[in-house]
């Protein structure tokens, strides 16, 4: 159990200035306590680090940022903690924009802002954030929050102004003012930085590769611990809890709540309460990714035959959804239009289901953009969404620029069709149901086509059974 700050720590003496809002629950520190914790610290030297590998990557954004809002100050907050319950909050993630734009990521001090104040030629942009405070200050003991005697040593101005290559200032020098465009008030600014990360620059894709990388890890660690989790009674925990390790020890953590789907759970496209049992004879779906100290994230799906192999009918769905994905893959390339990798995913799709005479109409009725659909009962979601700093990136960006905008190289996504047969679906023979299958890769667009960033693991049915046989045994 956590040490809560109302155990320990209260109020000091009526005589004593306490940060805002711990008062109510505190008990006073004795004097002798007050008279000795501010001495006997060893100097603490002010760190000037280097900058960072991505600093001049963002230097970069911030310069296209400037340009597209000439003479408007703009104000992006990193974000603030948040209440979980009582006195524990969620743990802290920056505002996506303000990490791609300062490049601070997983290590970013909560409420800090950065500020583009309009100058004659451009902006001058200065990230406020809170100074470390000095250990003769009541902050320093008596804040669960931002007190380093709790929470540890916090970052000089000094130090992150070296570490992003950015000029910083004390957090309370920072005030709005009339006129202010803030990210996620404004929708403008809000739309702009979303569709500055349609196109990924070099250090962006190192990043996402380290993700891929990374993320195969934590599924290989899953499949070898396949006899395990189909001995524990909720062994969909057990699958989250073994890519949980990886992710957390090779990462920052997953970037989104992973999903262990065994059975018919697989049909539950965010299945992410993760308490059945994995069961030899069914499928389990998992789709997860490892979030990089970066906050760059994998989103990668694979759907494995619990016993090690497929059944017929199990393989003939798999198949269907793997050349789904090929026909995706064909296609993919700059110059077409994002919605087409959809659009061919659907045709393999809407073609077989007719075929297995689930589909009341024919494949090309069932294709037909304003009265069909028919086929998407059983694959309701989309085939693509851009991938980065965010699992579902550049979510801001207009229709013309996403959906309907075209591929360029540096782009990066998901190609990501499946199957569900939901349990009780009467519209699919009884031996369909309870059937799930995604197949889901991370894709760059690159000069001439594209390149899949997860195809080191297994993909087609044969692969998989190889891998599980290779690494459960």
């Amino acid at each position: 159990m956590s040490t809560s700050d109302s155990d320990t720590l209260a109020t000091e003496p009526a005589t004593t200035q306490v940060p805002a809002g711990i008062q109510n629950r505190k008990q006073p520190f004795p004097q002798g306590f007050l008279d000795t914790i501010s001495t006997g610290w060893a100097d603490r030297p002010d760190r000037k680090p280097t900058a960072r590998a991505q600093a001049p990557y963002a230097a970069a954004r911030r310069q296209t940022l400037s340009a597209a809002f000439p003479g408007a100050r703009l104000v992006l907050p990193a974000g603030a903690y948040k209440q979980r319950s009582n006195d524990t909050d969620y743990p802290f993630r920056a505002h996506s924009a303000f990490t791609h734009l300062t490049g601070w990521a997983a290590d970013t001090v909560p409420d800090s802002v950065l500020v583009f104040d309009p100058t004659d030629d451009g902006h001058e942009v200065t990230l406020y954030l809170r100074e470390r405070a000095d250990r003769t200050t009541a902050e320093f003991y008596g804040d669960a929050t931002i007190g380093e005697f709790w929470i540890g040593p916090r970052p000089s101005l000094r130090g992150v102004a070296s570490d992003l290559g950015l000029p910083t200032a004390h957090i309370d020098g920072f005030a709005a003012q009339p006129g202010d465009l803030v990210l996620d008030e404004d929708e403008d600014l809000t739309r702009v930085v979303s569709e500055m990360r349609l196109v990924k620059d070099e250090y962006e894709i190192d990043q996402l590769r380290l993700a891929v990388e990374v993320t195969a890890r934590g599924f290989d660690d899953i499949v070898a611990d396949l006899p395990r989790i189909i001995a524990t009674p909720r062994g969909e925990r057990a699958v989250e809890g073994v890519f949980h390790h990886r992710a957390r020890i090779d990462g920052n953590g997953e970037g989104y709540d992973t999903i262990a789907a065994s059975g018919p759970h697989a049909c539950y496209l965010h299945w992410t309460r993760n308490d059945g049992a994995v069961i030899p004879g069914d499928l389990i779906l998992i789709d997860a990714g490892v979030e990089v100290d970066s906050l760059y994230t994998a989103d990668v799906t694979r759907t494995l035959p619990v016993s090690g192999t497929f059944s017929d009918v199990q393989r003939r769905i798999y198949e269907t959804v793997l050349e789904a994905s090929e026909a995706a893959f064909a296609i993919a390339r700059p110059g077409i239009r994002f919605r087409e990798l959809h659009e061919a995913a659907m045709t393999v799709i809407a073609r077989r289901t007719a075929e297995w005479g689930l589909l009341p109409v024919t494949a090309d009725e069932a294709l037909a953009a304003d009265t069909g659909g028919q086929h998407r009962r059983y694959m309701v979601h989309g085939t693509s969404h851009h991938l980065g700093i965010d699992v579902h990136d550049c979510a801001q960006a207009r229709r013309e620029m996403y959906y309907d905008g075209v591929l360029e190289p540096g782009m990066v996504f998901t190609i990501e069709p499946g199957l569900y047969f939901q349990i009780d679906d009467l519209t699919v023979p009884e031996e369909f149901r309870g059937i799930g299958v995604r197949i889901e890769d991370d894709v760059l667009v690159t000069a001439d086509g594209v390149e899949n960033l997860s195809a080191a693991i297994p993909r087609t049915a044969d692969e998989v059974e190889a891998w599980i046989a290779r690494l459960s045994a």
